[in-house]
């Protein structure tokens, strides 16, 4: 099943059910008026929503209608909780290299994790605005989960239960405040503005046999300005798994329904893959060629993440971006 967030002028938009080709949606407030409202009432939501998606498929809905990406919120508008973690290693590495910081002791025994910006996301199409271009915006690609009700204390084990949506997710960053602002001790804040995230989020089903039980198998493609930056797999050197970092996060608190977990910019060992982030194209740069080239976001310029199955059709839809700094 594909859900996405209506436009509608509120703080939550409108709750949409999604054809599988992204091209036709219908309005569901009977069941539930907003993302939120659905994910908190999963257990009953779930199958009228189901059954919604299956007469979308079949082109039996009477309510139904072309959808049009461009007049759709992240599917969800903002949430209570956005915990976003950092399990690719490789990515990990590279961005403290470029800021002139060791890498944390127990960074191989449990995972690093921040909490995030969430009172409001950037719209999958909208204009990301950044205050200034010398704070060297960057982009992060990304897979994020969304969970249910999650107790405090739950194992790994039981962790993947609670996984119900999956979306892809553009974590954007400030890179000259990373180097003032992390060595201070206290974690980001001003260097990770809104995020946004794809026009649908996906049930689990809709992934196959991509989808482990714990990770997601597929390469997630990035670029700016219409040049591909990189298409690493998401299952490829992902060293703590989303079941570690619901499990880690669980550890004093527990997760309301509609949170919000990303796993950090995706890159792989294997350099052909490209990368996920300017950051570490300009590290790369800065390695084999003794000086970095790929500029960080400018005004103007136009992000685009997306996953494709294996027949090419696009799962999620893409986050397609304009920039623009003040």
């Amino acid at each position: 099943m594909k859900l996405a967030s209506l436009r509608t002028g509120s703080r939550d938009g409108a709750l949409l059910v999604v054809s599988k080709d992204l091209s036709r949606a219908a309005l569901v407030p009977q069941i539930a008026k907003t993302m939120q409202e659905a994910i908190e009432n999963w257990g009953s939501t779930q199958p009228s929503l189901t059954k919604i998606y299956e007469q979308l498929n079949h082109n039996t809905s009477s309510e139904a209608f072309d959808l049009d990406v461009s007049k759709l919120e992240s599917p969800f508008p903002r949430s209570y909780q956005f915990l976003d973690g950092s399990v690719y290693l490789h990515h990990m590495e590279k961005a403290r290299k470029a800021r002139g910081a060791e890498m944390p002791p127990n960074y191989k025994t449990e995972p690093l994790m921040y909490q995030g910006l969430s009172d409001r996301f950037c719209g999958p199409t909208e204009t990301m605005v950044f205050p200034d271009a010398t704070l060297e915006p960057d982009y992060e690609a990304e897979v994020a989960i969304v969970v249910d009700d999650v107790p405090m204390g739950i194992s790994k084990l039981e962790a993947g239960n609670h996984i119900k949506l999956v979306m892809l997710l553009n974590d954007y960053t400030l890179r000259s405040l990373t180097k003032t602002e992390l060595p201070k001790g206290f974690g980001f804040m001003q260097a990770k503005p809104t995020s946004s995230f794809s026009p649908v989020a996906v049930t689990l089903d809709e992934l196959g046999d991509k989808w482990d039980g714990e990770k997601l198998h597929l390469p997630l493609i990035s670029g700016i300005n219409g040049m591909r930056m990189g298409q690493p797999n998401t299952g490829q050197d992902m060293f703590f798994t989303y079941l570690d970092l619901i499990e880690h996060a669980c550890r004093t608190r527990s997760l309301g329904a509609g949170t919000i977990i990303g796993a950090g910019s995706v890159t792989n060992q294997n350099e052909a893959s490209g990368f996920g982030c300017v950051a570490e194209a300009r590290i790369h740069e800065q390695m084999v060629y003794g000086k970095a080239s790929t500029p960080f976001l400018k005004n103007g310029d136009e992000v685009y993440i997306e996953m494709l199955d294996d027949h090419g059709h696009s799962i999620f839809g893409a986050i397609r971006q304009k920039i623009k700094t003040l």
